[in-house]
């Protein structure tokens, strides 16, 4: 009966080291697939949410405007003067959408 094993009668030789190789490259290949894949988003799934403080100033004014308490005028105004004193919230998004009269 012939089996890789022995196969001929010398047995698998050194080509059967291969095999392992070339597994092991696949495995490599497809773990350096997903990790890059899956980086591409905002966060990849091992980095966790940013916690959001609920009661910021900033936070406050948000939820103020989306129940319609205020207008966009005075959410614009007072947004500028919240960022003037507490710094950026977001990196150039209050002068890209007019938020620095």
């Amino acid at each position: 009966m012939q089996t890789l094993a022995h196969f001929g009668g010398d047995g698998p030789g050194p080509w059967i080291l291969f095999f392992p190789l070339i597994w092991a490259a696949v495995a490599i290949g497809v773990v350096t697939l997903l990790r890059r894949t899956a980086g591409r988003g905002r966060r990849g799934p091992w980095r966790p949410l940013p916690r959001v403080d609920e009661h910021a100033p900033i936070a406050v004014l948000g939820r103020r405007f989306a129940a319609g308490e205020i207008d966009e005028d005075e959410y614009w105004r007072r947004l500028t003067v919240l960022n003037e004193e507490f710094g950026h919230y977001a990196t150039g998004t209050a002068s890209a959408k007019g938020g620095a009269a």
